[in-house]
């Protein structure tokens, strides 16, 4: 059996639990490493008792799950097996009373399907399973990250005035699926004053002369992202611009900093105490605090566990994976931001995104 199933047997011991219904795709995948399934459709879900693994799938993924999903007891639902009828009878079977439920990914029509065949229901999640990244998951998002540099590298080649937004965009996504990988979340582009939105739309905006260029893309590999972002001027950036690009830069480094020097002295580190560091100095230097988040986990999902928040109670420990973006968006004027992936390795802080920080003003 594989480790995860065994960690997450545990977990469910740890919480009282007799079985848990796993709906999230990411989480199908983290314990099947079976990644057919749509995110936008409800194509499967997971059964987890203590002495058996369930998948329940419809007709369409039968025979490739009953080909592919080691461990797992293949179920097939449709008009004559429901899913409550499948749970009913295992239930039944295998005394399941109290069951686990992923409350923030299931509707309500689905809970009540679920609820009438069990005793009780309580939440879980496995953030604390998929927070911890082995060997192997590492290696998937370093490899996310080297792809993600080289379709920068090649973009900056390729950028020419009069381009659109979506055509920066298009370009990226063609140079990234031509390396044998998928984007893993839209990717956002947003010239000059674009840049003040933290989550612009890509859209038909012309790049002009003089323009600063936030670029925020990932690459997804064998099933795990990565996540950069990049501020560049195409022409002369203003002093303006230069100064808030400095003070985001330095409020990176100031972070890095900070975690690798507590690591070095092997002392206990809050990532909420990161996001302040950052935090503190862009204040400090007159600017507005952060509106969003230091920084946030990556691996199957673009966001996940850890977060670096004022709010966030999880301390750094080796095997975690994550951002940090700081960012200064000025409205109708500009916005900066600069993102990068570190992985925690042997009580080391180690970089995974490593194209140049550096001001970078291009002329092509």
């Amino acid at each position: 059996m594989k480790p995860r199933l065994k960690k997450l047997k545990k977990l469910l011991q740890q919480e009282s639990l007799d079985a848990a219904i796993i709906s999230s795709i990411p989480n199908i995948i983290y314990l099947t490493d079976f990644a057919h399934f749509s995110s936008e459709e409800r194509e499967a879900f997971l059964l987890i008792t203590g002495g058996n693994n369930y998948l329940f799938t419809d007709r369409r993924y039968i025979y490739a799950a009953q080909k592919h999903v080691k461990d797992f007891t293949i179920c097939e639902i449709g008009q004559d097996n429901h899913l409550e009828d499948w749970i009913k009878k295992i239930a039944k079977k295998e005394i399941i009373n109290r069951l686990g439920i992923e409350e923030n990914n299931i509707t309500i029509a689905e809970y009540k399907k679920i609820a009438s065949a069990v005793t009780r229901t309580k939440h879980y999640d496995l953030h604390a399973l998929r927070m911890i990244k082995s060997q192997q998951e590492i290696a998937a998002i370093k490899k996310a990250c080297a792809i993600t540099d080289q379709a920068f590298e090649h973009i900056v080649e390729q950028i020419q005035i009069g381009m659109t937004e979506k055509e920066v965009a298009l370009l990226l996504e063609m140079f990234i699926k031509k390396h044998h990988a998928e984007l893993s979340f839209n990717t956002i582009v947003a010239f000059a004053e674009n840049g003040a939105y933290i989550h612009h739309k890509t859209g038909d905006k012309k790049l002009t002369a003089n323009s600063p260029i936030l670029i925020d893309f990932g690459v997804r590999f064998q099933n795990y992202c990565s996540d950069m972002s990049r501020t560049f001027f195409f022409g002369k950036a203003t002093n303006e611009q230069k100064d808030a690009y400095q003070t985001v830069l330095a409020s990176q480094e100031k972070a890095i900093e900070f975690i690798q020097k507590k690591l070095a002295k092997k002392e206990v580190i809050n990532l909420s105490e990161v996001d302040l560091i950052a935090r503190d100095y862009m204040v400090k230097k007159k600017y507005d605090s952060l509106p969003h988040a230091l920084g946030h986990g990556i691996g199957l999902e673009v966001h996940e566990s850890p977060r670096l928040s004022p709010a966030s109670e999880d301390m750094i420990t080796d095997g975690m994976v994550f951002s940090i973006e700081p960012g200064i968006y000025n409205l109708n004027k500009f916005g900066i931001r600069i993102e990068d992936i570190f992985a925690v390795e042997e009580h080391k802080l180690v970089q995974l995104t490593n194209s140049s920080r550096a001001l970078l003003e291009i002329h092509n």
